[in-house]
This record gives structure tokens, C-alpha cells and sequence, in this order.
């Protein structure tokens, strides 16, 4: 269902800043916005610009309501969701087991006292205590993402890497730590992680055109590799925002999404972290409120406003930029935020 921005409390005139600020440079590489408001589409807009496809280039791309997009890492955020549905039916671990107990193929593992230490909500908050990196491009060899999906077997490689902290002490952004959550739930479901995802997921949102790419031929990439339509990417975060349910069912159980959007450590600068959402707060005018987010190289962001029954989805192209964030950003702070202060009451 669709309502017009006035009627949803928003300026039309501020939000029609962002095709200006595109058009000047001001927004650079921005490919789509989608605004919901108490359920509903309020406000979309697509543009044009090059664009990948997890890393290949597909050119000059016209962009429009039914063309896919890399998320690139908002997958992870979805991979929470999966976990904690299979979490609920009984298929997955609970947060609280021994990581290498869940997952017994490795052993010799099992030596090193602090390895053993470290739990599934370990793997959950990125705080494994383990070595890796992802501080370099992408398009770097050297970087554990790209490792991880050379190497012979991914998740041998994820459990062995070095040990650097005490689990639970030290948060570092960690893809790997996603492959492990997502192989849980393809073991503890004895599904592939695709088929069980459209089962429960993305079929009772409607959500049908999507693409999950693999980053070695045969394993989806639980870090990376989702495709979706912006406005199904709005969609999710509507999920989250109605407490995981949709149309009548619940489709993520309430008590994992409560878990789940918990701070639990602190990542960035103002910003924190839970089982794979970001957790943070931006101001309507003078006023603020806080925001659950997923986050994805090149500028793709999910936001979810709670308190004013705000979802925003936003696409861009700038992959591996140190500056990808700023896009946006500016979008919710510069432009969606200040037209629902600007806009009339709904």
C-alpha cells in the first residue's frame, strides 16, 4: 500500500532535495531511496550509475523498482534473522553453547583452552577474539574475507585464525563470524541456507525476486552475497520495526529480535552493536531517537526508526570507498529526517 508524503507527516519538497543533490554531486553514486511510514510506501526514487555485481562490474545501470541490488554486508543482518527463526524451531544452538561444540568436525581445535572459549554469541557480536581482516579493500587477496573463500575448507579457516583477545573483549568486523552462524542453521535445518531462507523468510514477505550469490561456487555468501529489489530490502525493515511479524503471522520470533537488537558491545564511534544489527540514534530536530540499522560496503543501508514508524532503504555504488558511508548518511540526516520535522502530523 502507498500514501503520499504529506499525508504521512513528510515534506515533499525536502525529500525532493535528494534528485537535486544527485544531480550537483552533493549525493554521490546514490542508486535508490525507499521510504516507508506506518506500514506503507511513501516515497521512492531511482537514479542512474555504474554499479557490480559482488565485485563485477555492470556498468551504467538505469535503476527502477524491479532492478536488483547488492546489500553486499545488510546480509548479515538477514543471516540474524534465519538464526534466530531456526533458533525458535529448534535447529540452531542456542548463543550461549561452545562454538566448537557446535560445530565438532574440527577437534584438534579443541586444544587451545581459549578457543574453547568462545561461544555462538561470540560469533553473533563479532567478538570472537580471533584474528582477521577486513580494514583492507575487498579487492585485496590479503584481505580474510577473500581468504576465507579461497581457502579449502572456509570454516577450519575461521576457527584456526590466531588468537588475539579473550572471546567476548574485543569486537572486529568479522564476515567469517557470519559463515559460521549461517552453516548452523544450514546444518541444523539440513537445508541449504537459500532454500530454508525462502521457506521462512523471504516467501512469507513476498519477497520472490532475489539473488544470493556464492563467493566459491557453491555456498551462498552468508557476509555478502544478497541481491534484493529496494523495496523488498523496505520490507525487512518493516519486519524488525513490526516486531517480526507480517500479514497476520510471525514470521521472526519476538523474543530474538529483542535479543538480538540488545547493545551488546561497543563498535564504532556513537554506535553499537548486536547480534549482527548496528544500534544508534540520529535527531529530528532537536529531538533524538534512536535507530536499528544493517549496514553494506558501498553505501547500502537499512535503517529502522522505531519510535516514528520509519523504514528507510538506500542503494549506492560506492564500493570500497573509505567515504561510502557518507551517501547515506546524508540521505536520512540531510534530507529524510528533516522533511518528517518539515512535513505535517499524520
Amino acid at each position: 500500500m502507498t500514501l503520499d508524503p504529506e499525508s504521512a507527516g513528510l515534506d515533499t519538497r525536502q525529500l525532493s532535495g535528494i534528485g537535486a543533490a544527485v544531480r550537483n554531486g552533493r549525493l554521490r553514486n546514490l542508486h535508490g531511496v525507499v521510504v516507508m511510514r506506518s506500514g506503507r510506501l511513501v516515497f521512492e526514487q531511482y537514479f542512474t550509475g555504474r554499479d557490480e555485481r559482488l565485485g563485477m562490474p555492470l556498468g551504467e545501470v538505469a535503476f527502477g523498482p524491479d532492478t536488483l541490488h547488492d546489500v553486499r554486508s545488510v546480509t548479515k543482518s538477514v543471516v540474524s534473522l534465519l538464526y534466530g527463526i531456526a533458533l525458535e524451531d529448534g535447529h540452531a544452538p542456542p548463543p550461549e553453547r561452545p562454538l566448537l561444540e557446535a560445530l565438532p568436525d574440527y577437534p584438534d581445535l579443541a586444544g587451545d583452552r581459549g578457543r574453547l572459549e568462545i561461544r555462538v554469541k561470540h560469533a553473533l557480536t563479532m567478538t570472537m577474539g580471533t584474528e582477521w581482516n577486513e580494514s583492507i579493500p575487498y579487492s585485496d587477496p590479503r584481505n580474510d574475507e577473500r581468504r576465507m573463500g579461497a581457502a579449502a575448507d572456509r570454516y577450519r579457516f575461521i576457527l584456526d585464525r590466531p588468537l588475539v583477545a579473550p572471546a567476548g573483549e574485543r569486537w572486529n568486523y568479522n564476515g567469517g563470524a557470519t559463515a559460521l552462524i549461517a552453516t548452523l542453521v544450514a546444518r541444523g535445518t539440513g537445508r541449504p541456507l537459500l532454500d530454508y531462507a525462502k521457506e521462512r523468510l523471504f516467501g512469507p514477505l513476498g519477497i520472490e525476486q532475489l539473488d544470493w550469490m556464492s563467493d566459491d561456487g557453491k555456498e551462498p555468501s552468508a557476509a555478502a552475497g544478497l541481491r534484493l529489489r529496494p523495496r523488498d530490502l523496505a520490507t525487512i525493515g518493516q519486519l524488525v520495526l513490526n516486531g517480526g511479524s507480517w500479514a497476520g503471522r510471525q514470521v521472526v520470533p519476538v523474543a530474538w529480535l529483542k535479543e538480538s537488537l540488545q547493545p551488546r558491545v561497543d563498535a564504532e564511534p556513537l554506535v553499537r552493536y548486536g547480534y549482527f544489527w548496528w544500534l544508534g540514534g540520529a535527531s529530528v530536530g532537536d529531538v533524538p531517537t534512536p535507530w536499528i540499522a544493517a549496514f553494506g560496503n558501498g553505501g547500502q543501508r537499512l535503517f529502522v526508526l522505531p519510535e516514528l514508524e520509519l523504514v528507510v532503504a538506500i542503494t549506492a555504488g560506492r564500493y570500497n570507498q573509505p567515504d561510502g558511508w557518507r551517501t547515506p548518511t546524508a540521505v536520512l540526516t540531510q534530507f529524510v529526517l528533516p522533511a518528517l520535522a518539515a512535513g505535517p502530523r499524520p
